[in-house]
């Protein structure tokens, strides 16, 4: 053994175990440190915006990027493209857990009623089921909008509604095939009750596999709210988001291409990173690719 890998074989002796991020590939972490560092941004974008996001100044209309003290210039009506970003960061993310978290609820307990009771309940989700991902969920979501109005908690909803099939089936999967385990029927015969066996002992088993199905479902959601903000039935002003900053931006796309590109490069490397991240939970989680 060489002299450089004495000291590693050692620590790795002494301490017995390996770092979490050892083995976790270059992209991999440049995708978790980005996605970190929208999450603290969403969080104190109020603290660390330089001006007022919906301020308006008419002598410093489209100011290009560079220019002191608009770093990355400003829009139409002279409101700082940099203090838009921050804020329409916090809101699209927002939106984007939001949803998740409810398309993930909302299905795994579709998935595990479908599970428990079986016959016409089974019958009754998987058919639902099937509903969801037959129909364009952007045609749905701009008829409920434009129907009834837009408002953030509306949108969260409606967003939580997507994807919420595909956890449903993933979930009623596992969690028939962990029934049939010796785990869940010990449980059972000790007295547990069905509530505490999905959720204190099928559900921990198959949090992997969710997870991973969140991460790929997050990046959809962002694109849809960016979709929907862009043609006019997502995020209303004076709230803004990044699909909005992009929607108000194409109009001035040959003039002044900062308004869109700052906030459609941020969805890219935001639903790249996710995607990335995703893709490596799953080839770690997966016991079947190791």
């Amino acid at each position: 053994m060489s002299d450089q890998a004495l000291p590693a074989a050692a620590a790795q002796k002494v301490f017995g175990r390996r770092w979490p991020g050892q083995d976790m590939p270059l992209l991999v972490k440049i995708a978790l440190l980005w996605l970190v560092a929208m999450i603290v941004i969403a969080i104190v974008a109020p603290l660390i915006s330089p001006f007022v996001y919906t301020a308006p100044n008419l002598r410093n209309r489209l100011v290009p990027p560079g220019t002191l003290p608009h770093i990355l210039g400003t829009d139409e009506l002279g409101r700082d493209v940099l203090s838009r970003l921050l804020i329409s960061i916090r809101i699209s993310l927002l939106i984007a857990f939001g949803a998740s978290i409810i398309s993930a609820v909302l299905g795994t307990t579709l998935g595990f009623l479908a599970a428990y009771f079986r016959g016409l309940v089974e019958q009754i989700v998987l058919m639902l089921a099937d509903f969801q991902a037959s129909m364009p969920f952007l045609i749905l979501a701009l008829s409920v909008l434009a129907f009834f109005g837009n408002s953030l908690g509306l949108l969260i909803g409606l967003m939580g509604l997507f994807g919420w099939e595909r956890y449903a089936r993933i979930s009623r999967g596992l969690a028939i095939s962990a029934s049939a385990q010796g785990y869940a029927s010990a449980c059972r015969q000790l007295g547990a009750s069905p509530m505490r066996v999905y959720l204190r002992h099928i559900l921990p088993n198959i949090a992997s596999t969710l997870i991973v199905s969140m991460t790929l479902v997050f990046p959809e959601v962002i694109l849809l709210e960016s979709g929907l903000s862009f043609l006019g039935l997502g995020v209303q002003p004076p709230m803004t988001s990044l699909g909005n900053m992009v929607g108000y931006g194409r109009e001035y796309i040959t003039r002044a291409p900062w308004i869109m590109l700052s906030p459609a490069l941020t969805i890219v490397c935001t639903t790249l990173a996710v995607s990335v991240l995703g893709d490596w939970l799953r080839d770690k989680l997966d016991p079947t690719l190791r």
